[in-house]
């Protein structure tokens, strides 16, 4: 028991940031950022070059999860910061059942709750057997080029430079108006 105990207060409690190796001799990926075209949570497909020049910060959410207050200051980066950086939502239904809504109550309850104006995509999955194509190329190194570590929780966070390439890792627990975050827009 203590050591689940253990497992979960490390992964809640404390900050983690996992970046790009400085000088990585990582290989090359095969697909970029630019690449991909998603739905967004209305069911429209939007094509990843329309953030070409963009730092984009890439977030899985879910409405019922304690992390949820963190639209709060998602909303407040997005408006803050919005010619510095893209903020991109992902509501996924992976961590304890946190998003069991349709895309219309995901949307609906985002707006009504915390104002929500970045981009939401639909509700798909950001890990397992199912795990969205965006997904893996965020938490596969044969793809990306360095980093193979998956959301453990809902609202996990990866920063895209303006080049395409991901350039950082951000565990649940970093909030979104943190030094962390803010000192790399």
């Amino acid at each position: 028991m203590k050591k689940i105990k253990y497992f979960f207060l490390s992964l809640f409690s404390k900050k983690y940031i996992k970046g790009k190796p400085s000088n990585s001799s990582a290989p090359m990926t095969t697909k970029s950022f630019y690449d991909f075209t998603m739905k967004s949570i209305e069911g429209k497909d939007i094509p990843f070059s329309i953030y070409k020049g963009k730092k984009v910060l890439v977030v899985n959410t879910a409405s019922e999860c304690g992390y949820t207050p963190q639209f709060t200051e998602l909303e407040e980066l997005h408006e803050k910061h919005k010619d510095k950086v893209v903020l991109l939502g992902f509501p996924a239904n992976n961590f304890g059942g946190q998003e069991p809504g349709s895309n219309e109550e995901i949307a609906t309850f985002c707006q009504r709750n915390f104002g929500v104006t970045f981009q939401l995509f639909e509700k798909s999955e950001v890990k397992g057997p199912n795990q969205n194509p965006l997904y893996q190329w965020l938490t596969h190194k044969d793809q990306n080029g360095w980093n193979d570590t998956a959301p453990s929780w809902n609202f996990c966070k990866y920063l895209i430079n303006e080049k395409g390439e991901l350039v950082k890792f951000y565990s649940a627990g970093v909030s979104p108006m943190s030094d962390e975050i803010l000192k790399e827009l």
